[in-house]
């Protein structure tokens, strides 16, 4: 097993300025495709210009897409983010559809360095209560219990449809029948 992750920055996961909680604003600012018009390594590149590319720039606006030929290079894909960050994919000998995929995940980073995560989870407002988890307020004898379990499937608070409560009605009523007959039926039983 590699030790290389322990020479990573360390950081939490988190959005740039709170990015995302009122309105998304996609980090990357501008792509440079860079690529050889002649060479066999950036046929790929060359098939996304043909078929894609203007696809892309319509469904994409606010990201601004430069296109720059240049003699017996490998293609490479450039992107610059709103932090200043900037991200360099070389394309060596990738198809269309691998290049469509590589721009999609350009535009969904927010850019800047690949950090070691010191937990899975991070708030500005810390509570001295500890995390909050859906087994927080449960009783404990759920932790040994199988399942699934029949009593545990059913729905917390369902109430009783129409159909239940007049035959419950009915019930409660023959119980009361059963317990003080009415006169007539006792003179009719008599008889």
């Amino acid at each position: 097993m590699s030790n290389s992750h322990l020479f990573m920055p360390s950081g939490f996961p988190r959005a740039p300025l709170q990015n995302g909680i009122g309105r998304y604003i996609c980090q990357l600012q501008r792509i440079t495709i860079k690529f050889c018009k002649n060479n066999g390594a950036s046929r790929g590149v060359r098939k996304f210009l043909e078929n894609s590319l203007i696809d892309y720039a319509k469904k994409h606006p606010g990201v601004v897409v430069y296109v720059k030929p240049r003699r017996h290079r490998s293609p490479v894909l450039s992107a610059e983010y709103l932090n200043g960050e900037k991200q360099c994919v070389s394309c060596h000998n990738y198809t269309e559809e691998e290049v469509v995929k590589w721009m999609e995940l350009l535009r969904t980073q927010q850019g800047g360095l690949t950090v070691r995560y010191r937990k899975t989870w991070h708030t500005d407002n810390p509570s001295i209560q500890g995390v909050w988890t859906p087994m927080t307020n449960r009783p404990p004898h759920l932790n040994v219990t199988k399942f699934p379990n029949e009593e545990l499937s059913k729905p917390l608070n369902l109430e009783k449809t129409a159909t239940e409560q007049v035959i419950e009605l009915f019930k409660e009523q023959q119980k009361l029948q059963k317990e003080s007959p009415e006169p007539e039926e006792e003179e009719y039983l008599k008889k």
